[in-house]
């Protein structure tokens, strides 16, 4: 009876080891500038919620054509690419093909706002930008949102990107982020500041790319389930000089990486 107990025992041992061995999630790690200076890092306690790719438009003005741009905020769509992320099994990508993503997003989609200019929305591609001036990249104020849709780059992301929500500032130029599909809600300030990596993709105006940014949760209690927002891999969305806009600012096309933490 021993000996039989023995053989049984073998055979589920031999079985349990030849089973594929439990899938193991990616380890997030928040990208880096690798220029000696980065924004402050994750506390403890805090997880990963959410991994977004964000299309849309830094805004400026001038108060002169020898004034300093201004920023004045942004609007942008979002898009979850959380499972795209390297490691993720089945659908991660690579880490080169995962950080392209946001210069790829910039010239391989239409900008996914309602614009003032007819035609300023098409990026043209890469080789040769449909280049206009920041006036023309502005959202009509009232209705600067484009009905819901998924974000599809055939060739860069293996299926389209469902999407997750908007970013905006509020009456108060306090910045959201509005996440209806994760039911996510934060309004932020920003607490971290690092210009981009010199490598970075200087976007449609070659105007050069927007700073990356960490943002917390405001304390006015509004947040619901995000205290932590890190803005990277940024492309494009730096303004030019007042005295190239004429003192008019406006509004400079970009997209990049927001990673919520919660």
């Amino acid at each position: 009876m021993a000996a039989r107990s023995f053989t049984i025992l073998a055979s589920l041992l031999a079985v349990a080891s030849a089973a594929p061995a439990p899938c193991k999630p990616p380890v997030y790690t928040l990208p880096l500038t690798g220029t000696g200076t980065e924004l402050p890092a994750v506390p403890a306690g805090l997880s990963l919620l959410k991994i977004a790719v964000g299309h849309g438009i830094q805004n400026y003005t001038c108060a002169s054509t020898t004034a300093s741009t201004v920023a004045t905020g942004a609007l942008a769509v979002l898009y979850d690419i959380t499972s795209l992320y390297p490691g993720t099994v089945k659908t991660g990508l690579s880490a080169a093909a995962f950080s392209a993503i946001p210069g790829k997003v910039l010239y391989g989609q239409d900008i996914p706002l309602n614009l003032q200019t007819a035609g300023a929305a098409s990026p043209g591609s890469a080789a040769t930008p449909n280049v206009l001036a920041e006036a023309d990249y502005g959202a009509v104020i009232a209705d600067p949102f484009l009905a819901a849709a998924s974000l599809a780059l055939p060739g860069v992301l293996p299926s389209p990107a469902p999407f997750l929500g908007h970013h905006y500032f509020d009456a108060n130029g306090v910045p959201t982020f509005d996440l209806p599909a994760a039911q996510l809600f934060g309004v932020v300030g920003k607490t971290g500041d690092v210009k981009a990596p010199t490598t970075a993709d200087p976007g449609i105006l070659s105007s050069g790319a927007v700073d990356w940014l960490q943002l917390s949760a405001s304390s006015n209690g509004l947040s619901k389930g995000i205290q932590l927002v890190y803005r990277v891999i940024t492309a494009g969305g730096a303004s030019q000089t007042c005295s190239e806009v004429n003192a008019a600012g406006g509004s400079v096309p970009y997209a990049a990486f927001y990673w919520f933490f919660g």
